[in-house]
C-alpha cells in the first residue's frame, strides 16, 4: 500500500527535527534555531486564537493543526531553562515524545489533503453526477445567529415549522436547562400568524401544554411587531418548581386570583403570632371595580371550611383583607371590663370583637340625640348578656337606667340591682312608658343654664337633666298583651320618635323585629335609624327576612352562622367502622351574631359579663336618678310610685259594673277609657297587626 506524499514528508520532518529540538537549547543556547522555534510557536498560538474567535464547527481541527508548533516552542523553552539535559535526560525524552506524537497524529497532512490516493489494485470509481446544491431554507437564514438559536431552528424545522413560523431568536433561561423563549415570525412576508397552537409547540419540544405560553408582540424600536410576530415561552422546569415550591405571589395567582378573588394581586402576608391569625392583603385593579369574593371557594383554597368560622374577609375599596385564624375567634370568650364598657368622648364603647379582630363599638348617643337600641336574639342567644353590656355602658356614662322585663328572669333581676328602676310584667312596662311620655313634656319645658330650652346635647353645657335609657326586655310579648299591649306599642312608638331630643333612649330587646310579629313600621324604622342594631344567633331560614326588615340590601345579606364553631373531631371513619356514636357538637354560638353599623352587617362575638360573680366592677358606685324637679312633676301627674303595685282605681279608666246588682268589688278595669296623666286612649285601630291580635280584639268586643 502506497503512502501519501504529504504523510511521508511530515513523518520525515518530525524525525529530523526531534534531535535538533533537543540539542539546540543545550549545545547552542544563543543559536538562531531557538528563535525560529519560538516564533513558530507564537504563530501556532495566533492560529489557536483565530480558530476560537471564528466560532466555526472546524475550530477543533484548526487548533489540532497548530499544536505541533506550540508544543515545539514549549519544549525548546523548557530545555533552555533546565540544567544540562535535565533530570533523567528529560530534554531528549520530551523531543522524542513530540516526534512520536507527530508521527501518530500527523495533524498537518490529515487536515490539508482532500483524500487518499486509491490503492494500486483498486480500480478507479466510475464518475458520478454531483447532486445540486440544496436550496436555502427560510427556517435557516444566514444571519449570524448564535449556536443555541441555530440548534432550535434545526429542531423547529424538523418538527414541521408549527404555525408556518420561523425562529428569529431563541434564548435559554438561566438556571433552567429545559426552559427557553422563542421569538417567532410568519414564514411568509405579509402573513399573520393564525394557526399557531400551544399543542403543536408542546409536541415539538416534548412538554405539557400547560408549559407553553404564547404572547403577542408589541412593536419596539429596532423590531417589528403585530400579528406576524409572536413570543413563546416554554417553561417545564419553572412550572415544575412553581408547583412544588411556589412563591407567595405565584401561589396567590394560581390558587386565589384564578377563582375565589378573581383578578386580585398579592400584596403581602402578615402573621400575628400573639393573636394567632394570618392576614393576606390583596389588590384588584381600579378598572375591575369592587372586589368579588367567593368565600366558600376561598375557604377551600385556604384549606379550611366556611362554617368553621376561621375565615373573614374585609373589603376596603380595591383592597381585600383576608384573615385566617388558627381557631375561630367567634368561639372565644372575650371578658368584659370596665375600661371596655366606659364610653369615650364620642359616646362609643366596645360591645365585642369582629371576626377580623377589630373591636366592635356601640354608642350611648349620636349626633341626633340619645341613642336607641335594638337587640334581637332567640332564647339562649345571649340577648340578656348584650343588654347587660349596654346597661353598664349607659350607667358608666352617667345615665339614668330603667329596666322592664316581660317575665321574671334571673339575670335580668340581678341586673336590675344596678338600675334606678326595675320591674316585671306588662303592667310595669306600660307605667314606665307613661312616665317616659310625661318626661318628654317635662324636659321640654326645663330651662338650661342660659335660661333657654334646648334639645339634649351631651356636648352642650348647662343641661338640667341626665340622659335616660329605658330597656324593654321581651318587648313584643308585652306588646301582644290583651289589656296593655296596644298602649305599650303606641307609647314606645311615640318615645322612639321624640325621646332622643330630650335625652331619652328606648332599648328594645326581643326575638323578632318583623312588623307582622307586632312591630309597627314606624317604631322599627326609628329604632333602626337611631341605633346600631345587634342581631344574635338567627335561625338560617330567617336570616334573609331579618336583615331585610333592618333595611339591608339583598347583596349585603350575610350567610347564616354555623350551629357550632368547634372543629369536627377527627376519626369519623374509624368511629363508623367501630359502630361508635359521634361526639356531641359544642353549641357555642351564644353571643355570636352581627352588628349593623353601616350598610353591611359585620360578624361579631359580644363581650362576656360573668353573672355568677358580683357585677360591682362593671358599674359605677352611684346609681344615677332623676332630678328632684322631674320626680315632683311625675308625682303631680300621679305617675311616680311603686310600679309593681296592682292597678290603681281609675288608673286605666272608669270602674266596670261587675255584678247584676251593680255592686263594685273594687277591682279596677285594665282597659278602655282615658288614663290619668293626660294621655290618650290605649285603644288603637291600627294596633291590630296580626291574626292573633285581630282574634283577641273580636273576643273583647263580643265579651267572650
Amino acid at each position: 500500500m502506497s503512502v501519501p506524499r504529504s504523510v511521508a514528508l511530515e513523518r520525515t520532518l518530525y524525525t529530523l527535527a526531534a534531535p535538533v529540538l533537543a540539542a539546540a537549547p543545550n549545545l547552542y543556547p544563543d543559536s538562531p534555531v531557538n528563535t525560529v522555534v519560538q516564533l513558530a510557536g507564537a504563530a501556532g498560538l495566533g492560529g489557536w486564537f483565530l480558530a476560537y474567535k471564528n466560532d466555526e464547527s472546524s475550530a477543533g481541527r484548526k487548533i489540532l493543526r497548530w499544536s505541533p508548533l506550540v508544543a515545539a516552542a514549549a519544549i525548546d523553552i523548557a530545555a533552555k531553562n533546565t540544567i544540562g539535559w535535565g533530570p533523567y535526560c528529560l530534554d531528549a525524552l520530551l523531543a522524542a515524545g513530540w516526534a512520536a506524537a507527530g508521527l501518530l497524529v500527523m495533524p498537518f497532512s490529515r487536515h490539508t489533503r482532500r483524500g487518499h490516493r486509491p490503492a494500486l489494485a483498486t480500480p478507479a470509481p466510475a464518475p458520478q453526477l454531483q447532486p445540486a446544491a440544496p436550496e436555502p431554507s427560510p427556517a435557516q437564514p444566514n444571519d449570524g445567529a448564535d449556536a443555541f438559536t441555530r440548534q432550535v431552528r434545526w429542531l423547529w424545522e424538523n418538527r414541521g415549522m408549527p404555525g408556518r413560523t420561523i425562529v428569529i431568536k431563541a434564548t435559554p433561561h438561566h438556571g433552567m436547562p429545559n426552559d427557553l423563549s422563542l421569538l417567532l415570525r410568519a414564514s411568509e412576508a405579509g402573513r399573520a400568524i393564525s394557526g399557531l397552537k400551544e399543542d403543536d409547540i408542546a409536541a415539538a419540544f416534548g412538554v405539557d401544554v400547560t408549559d407553553v405560553t404564547i404572547k403577542e408582540i408589541v412593536r419596539q424600536a429596532g423590531r417589528e411587531g403585530g400579528p406576524a410576530w409572536r413570543e413563546v415561552h416554554v417553561t417545564p422546569d419553572a412550572n415544575d418548581r412553581r408547583r412544588k415550591t411556589p412563591t407567595a405571589h405565584e401561589w396567590w395567582a394560581d390558587r386565589i386570583a384564578s377563582g375565589p378573588v378573581p383578578g386580585s394581586e398579592f400584596v403581602k402576608e402578615v402573621r400575628d403570632h400573639a393573636r394567632r391569625v394570618t392576614h393576606y392583603i390583596a389588590q384588584v385593579p381600579d378598572e375591575a371595580g369592587e372586589p368579588r369574593v367567593n368565600q366558600h371557594a376561598l375557604a377551600a383554597a385556604l384549606k379550611t371550611k366556611y362554617d368553621e368560622g376561621r375565615l373573614f374577609v374585609t373589603v376596603d375599596g380595591s383592597q381585600v383583607l383576608i384573615s385566617l385564624w388558627d381557631s375561630s375567634p367567634l368561639a372565644q370568650e372575650f371578658l368584659a371590663t370596665r375600661e371596655l364598657l366606659t364610653p369615650d368622648k364620642d359616646g362609643r364603647w366596645v360591645t365585642g370583637y369582629l371576626g377580623n379582630g377589630q373591636p366592635a363599638r356601640n354608642r350611648v348617643y349620636t349626633d341626633r340625640g340619645a341613642a336607641h337600641g335594638l337587640f334581637v336574639a332567640p332564647s339562649g342567644g345571649g340577648k340578656t348578656q348584650l343588654m347587660a353590656l349596654h346597661v353598664a355602658a349607659d350607667a358608666l356614662f352617667g345615665a339614668v337606667v330603667w329596666l322592664a322585663a316581660e317575665a321574671p328572669d334571673e339575670k335580668a333581676a340581678k341586673l336590675g340591682e344596678y338600675t334606678d328602676r326595675y320591674g316585671v310584667g306588662a303592667l310595669y312596662m306600660i307605667r314606665l312608658l307613661r312616665a317616659l311620655d310625661a318626661l318628654m313634656e317635662i324636659r321640654g319645658e326645663m330651662p338650661w343654664e342660659d335660661g333657654r330650652v334646648h334639645d339634649w346635647d351631651p356636648k352642650l353645657p348647662g343641661c338640667p337633666y341626665r340622659m335616660l335609657s329605658a330597656y324593654l326586655d321581651e318587648f313584643l310579648s308585652a306588646a301582644r298583651h290583651g289589656d296593655y299591649g296596644a298602649e305599650i306599642m303606641d307609647l314606645a312608638e311615640k318615645v322612639s320618635v321624640k325621646g332622643r331630643k330630650y335625652g331619652i333612649g328606648i332599648k328594645v330587646a326581643g326575638q323578632s323585629i318583623y312588623v307582622q310579629d307586632g312591630f309597627t313600621q314606624l317604631l322599627c324604622e326609628n329604632l333602626r335609624e337611631n341605633c346600631i342594631p345587634v342581631v344574635l344567633k338567627v335561625a338560617p331560614g330567617k336570616v334573609s327576612a331579618m336583615f331585610k326588615a333592618l333595611g339591608i340590601p339583598s347583596e349585603n345579606t350575610p350567610d347564616p352562622l354555623p350551629r357550632s364553631f368547634s372543629p369536627e373531631e377527627a376519626g369519623r371513619i374509624e368511629r363508623v367502622m367501630r359502630g361508635e356514636p359521634e361526639p356531641p357538637a359544642n353549641s357555642n354560638t351564644g353571643g355570636a351574631g352581627w352588628i349593623v353599623e353601616a350598610k353591611q352587617p359585620e360578624v361579631l362575638r359580644t363581650l362576656l359579663m360573668d353573672f355568677k360573680k358580683s357585677l360591682d366592677d362593671y358599674f359605677p358606685d352611684v346609681i344615677a336618678t332623676l332630678t328632684d324637679y322631674e320626680i315632683r312633676e311625675l308625682e303631680a301627674r300621679d305617675l311616680w310610685f311603686d310600679w309593681t303595685e296592682p292597678p290603681r282605681p281609675g288608673e286605666f279608666g272608669d270602674q266596670p259594673d261587675n255584678g247584676e246588682d251593680g255592686e263594685d268589688d273594687g277591682a279596677p278595669k285594665k282597659g278602655g277609657g282615658p288614663r290619668r296623666g293626660g294621655g290618650k286612649s290605649a285603644a288603637r285601630r291600627d294596633a291590630v297587626t296580626s291574626p292573633r291580635q285581630a282574634l283577641e280584639a273580636i273576643k273583647n268586643l263580643s265579651g267572650v
